[in-house]
């Protein structure tokens, strides 16, 4: 849109909604002359089209079998189904550009877009970054914009999305759960000490959230391994466990490098770890933390 209108300029652009102007109103403006004539011909844009009813549809559908040659008119919604009369009036004499991303190819999506800005990432870096912002396109474009400006040329990594963009959500912890799926001892320790060092909240408030959320993604983990036990794929087990393709993906392979009976030791552990932080302990929280992570990483079999 912002290239048409750059195109067409500001004196031959005419922007409307359709939650205000009806199909009438903007046929008028699409049959108007521009303000000096001539010229490269004229912009009419249309926001909200997907706000028109029958009647209103039925009329643009009517000037879209015939429509002005000196105009090019844009209609923009947030959804309109490919089977509706609207769309399909559009593909016979112009293009219906749809702007989806599947959530599977969001990491892909996240690399061109680093091109575009003119930078580059790792595809680790890109998965990354959607797990950590979601699926939301323009806090992902605004992230990628961030890193680009800030990479200035060099490859956007792993450690430089954690880094720098790790605040923008809950699912920060990411890089400690990888770290603890990848049983690396000590990249759990520093990844822990990293995430409560920058985290806006109390130490023991983050430290309490930090527990919940591993104890969290063990479960998920273990729910994930028995249903490798049986079978069944990754992406089919997202849509049964209600869980982010990636973040299923990611679960499976780190089920694969502990045993059932770890896993459920884990669980145990982390809540040993629950109950000494709010006092059951009279060791110091931060010790009783690091011995747990040692502990749910490395396996009781390995201390």
């Amino acid at each position: 849109m912002r290239r048409l209108r750059d195109r067409f300029g500001d004196d031959s652009t005419d922007h409307l909604s359709a939650r205000e102007a009806s199909a009438a109103d903007v046929v008028a403006s699409c049959n108007a002359m521009g303000l000096f004539g001539g010229g490269d011909g004229r912009l009419v844009i249309v926001d909200d089209a997907d706000r028109w009813k029958a009647p209103d549809v039925k009329e643009l559908t009517a000037y879209i079998a015939a429509p002005s040659p000196e105009t090019v008119l844009a209609l923009v919604a947030e959804e309109i189904k490919s089977d509706s009369a609207l769309a399909k009036a559009v593909a016979k004499v112009g293009q219906v550009l749809a702007y989806e991303v599947p959530k599977r190819k969001l990491p892909e999506w996240v690399g061109e877009q680093f091109g575009r800005y003119g930078g580059r990432a790792d595809p680790d870096a890109c998965r990354a970054l959607v797990e950590l912002v979601g699926d939301d396109l323009e806090a992902l474009q605004s992230e990628i914009d961030k890193l680009s400006t800030w990479a200035n040329g060099d490859v956007v990594t792993l450690d430089d999305v954690q880094k720098l963009t790790a605040g923008r959500g809950e699912t920060a912890i990411f890089a400690v759960t990888d770290a603890w799926g990848r049983r690396d001892v000590g990249a759990t320790l520093r990844s822990t000490e990293d995430l409560l060092e920058r985290s806006h909240r109390p130490r023991s408030g983050e430290l309490m959230r930090l527990v919940s959320s591993m104890v969290g993604h063990v479960g998920r983990v273990r729910r994930c391994q028995k249903l490798a036990e049986q079978g069944v794929r990754p992406r089919d087990a997202a849509g049964m466990l209600k869980m982010h393709p990636f973040v299923a993906e990611k679960a499976f392979a780190q089920a694969a490098n502990f045993s059932a009976e770890e896993l459920a030791d884990a669980i145990v552990r982390l809540a040993e770890l629950d109950a000494a932080s709010k006092g059951g302990s009279r060791l110091p929280v931060d010790l009783e933390l690091e011995r747990a992570l040692v502990d749910v990483t490395r396996g009781a079999a390995s201390n």
